[in-house]
Formats: structure tokens, C-alpha cells, sequence
């Protein structure tokens, strides 16, 4: 599979409702909120190292070309565009063990 050296901020579920909330109830932005998980990733890696993790044989070929819904991103495409996004509190790796039983996202 072939996919793009950029830097992504995967966030868990319960951090996005919390988001949500407190914007819902908050007082109007006239704006956007930015929110990201609080760890950054490079998605080549991420996923090169996830698939060895399940014991896919799969290869990652890192291809700044690769296309993401259609689209060729540059590095900072998927990250928060400024500091003042608000982060999750969830890490990858905590949100992994509480919601996997050691098998491949996707398969039974």
C-alpha cells in the first residue's frame, strides 16, 4: 500500500464528544475550533508499524504522491493549522488496549 509521509493527530471518539459538547454549550465563536489527538503521527510509519503489530504482511511504501480521499497532501495537511487547537487527552496507545482483544481492526 502506498501512502504519503504526512503528519496526522488521530483522536479517540470520547475526545471529539467532549469537544463537541463544550462548543455546543459555550458561548458563540463566529469561528472554527480546531481539534487533533494529542499525539502526532507520520501516517507512513504508523501504519507500517500497526500492520507488522497484527502481523500483516503487507508492505507500507512511503509515496509523497499517495492520494488521500482523492487528494495530494503536503505534510501539515492533517495536523492543526496553529497552537491553539484543542487536543484530546486520549493517546493512541491507551485508546488501543481499551478498545481492541488482540485482533485486526476490521477482521473477526
Amino acid at each position: 500500500m502506498h501512502v504519503a509521509p504526512v503528519l496526522f493527530q488521530p483522536i479517540a471518539g470520547d475526545d471529539v464528544a467532549q469537544a463537541v459538547g463544550r462548543t455546543a454549550v459555550g458561548a458563540p465563536l463566529n469561528g472554527r475550533v480546531e481539534i487533533a489527538g494529542p499525539e502526532r503521527f507520520r501516517m507512513d510509519e504508523f501504519f507500517r508499524q500497526a500492520l507488522a503489530a497484527w502481523g500483516d504482511s503487507r508492505e507500507v511504501v512511503t509515496d509523497p504522491h499517495a492520494r488521500y480521499f482523492g487528494s495530494e497532501l503536503s505534510e501539515r495537511s492533517l495536523v492543526p493549522l496553529d497552537d491553539d487547537a484543542t487536543l484530546g487527552t486520549i493517546r493512541y496507545h491507551d485508546w488501543l488496549g481499551r478498545n481492541t482483544t488482540g485482533k485486526q481492526p476490521g477482521r473477526s
